[in-house]
């Protein structure tokens, strides 16, 4: 999956949870809340934190229009309401027979949620059909504040100018919109900027993307356990600005929430927190509403499903553990039953992941474990955190 996709908002989702070991009123051990389609590899990009490694063709076996169709009928085996269907790619837009596939979605009762890339596919006449089709929530990625950051990773002359305009072009044709955004060493200190780039947008959610070394992103530069730390703690703050702030493989952000909204003391929050907080106020002002963080504990595996372009089914997109394939198993029955799911969803970790009181409401990024420790239960390295005990 492209970093641009990674979680979609839908107003059915359950309230977030506060406190350690909340639980949705979602049964997540029976459905989950968000399944990812990689509908196709083939993109016009070739972004430096691509995880699907998109190229300009499809890649051979993709599912077909008539396995595409029986993959969204076997979403309705969740019950209803069906999980939240977000198309993704490469390039959504780079299959010829997505419209009817949405419009088939949309028949069998699974919403669509869309996160197309950024080049000359995503016309206003392909943004008003998806609209008529009933497609409400659109994402695209942003990762820089500067036309020289954001195009360093995108890797094409005038990206950043046209996704500006892809966010104007968004808003006049009233989808929500969803700003992506990996934070690396690169952009990191232009954060704030970012975040009023999202507000002047008149985007809803700004989901910030903490790096898992998978797939280009391999070549990236990830921050350490103190600057997550900070990262989060200037996250919170940028929640109180009137749009949702959730992260990606990055859900330490949670308990900082926790404790933030607690008062909790003793909290670190080092010189990287404090640079980006000054010109936060900087560049917005003053905090004008109550914090917007979301932090519903839902992680890789639990809440969360990923099918890949050949229908291979996924923990997420950056979790690289095959579960299945939608061509031959039951979608709903590999979420349900597979051991390793089943281990996520109890929070059965090991390290100080499995000791830690924020087990549940965080848990930890399973695809960083993973790409860290071989080992999808090991605890997450990106984290400063020490439990007691």
């Amino acid at each position: 999956m492209r970093g641009s996709a990674r979680a979609m908002t839908f107003t059915r989702v359950a309230s977030p949870a506060s406190a350690p070991g909340a639980r949705s009123r979602i049964d997540l051990d029976r459905r989950p809340i968000l399944v990812f389609w990689e509908s196709t590899r083939a993109c016009l990009l070739a972004c430096r934190h691509c995880r699907a490694e998109a190229q300009p063709l499809p890649v051979p076996g993709e599912l077909t229009p008539s396995e595409a169709t029986r993959f969204l009928d076997s979403l309705t085996a969740f019950g209803r309401p069906a999980p939240v269907l977000v198309i993704t790619g490469g390039d959504a837009l780079m299959r010829p027979d997505l419209p009817t596939l949405i419009a088939h979605a949309r028949e069998v009762g699974v919403p669509v949620a869309l996160a197309p890339s950024v080049t000359p596919l995503l016309t206003d006449e392909r943004l008003a059909a998806c609209r008529t089709l009933g497609v409400k929530a659109v994402s695209v990625s942003l990762d820089g504040a500067s036309a020289a950051t954001h195009e360093g990773m995108r890797r094409v002359d005038g990206h950043f100018a046209e996704t500006l305009s892809a966010l104007c072009r968004l808003r006049a044709h009233r989808f929500v919109i969803q700003v992506n955004t990996a934070v690396t060493h690169d952009n990191v200190h232009e954060l704030p900027r970012i975040a009023r780039i999202v507000r002047d947008a008149g985007a809803s959610i700004w989901e910030v993307f903490f790096l898992v070394p998978v797939g280009r992103g391999t070549a990236l530069g990830a921050l350490g356990p103190a600057e997550n730390e900070d990262v989060c703690q200037f996250l919170y703050d940028a929640s109180r600005y009137g749009f949702v702030v959730r992260t990606v493989e990055g859900p330490m952000f949670r308990r900082v929430v926790a404790w933030r909204e607690t008062e909790r003391p003793g909290q670190r929050r080092g010189p990287l927190y404090e640079r980006l907080q000054a010109e936060l106020v900087d560049e917005l002002g003053p905090p004008t509403s109550p914090s917007k963080a979301q932090t519903k504990g839902t992680r890789d595996g639990r809440g969360i499903l990923f099918v890949s372009a050949t229908g291979d089914v996924y923990p997420a997109g950056f979790l690289p553990i095959a579960l299945g394939n939608v061509k031959r198993d039951d979608v709903a029955g590999i979420y349900r039953d597979h051991p390793l799911l089943q281990d996520i969803r109890a929070a059965r970790f090991h390290g100080k992941c499995g000791r830690c009181e924020y087990r549940t409401l965080c848990g930890g990024s399973r695809a960083r474990a993973f790409a860290a420790a071989g080992d999808a239960l090991a605890e997450d390295p990106a984290c400063a955190y020490e439990p007691d005990g």
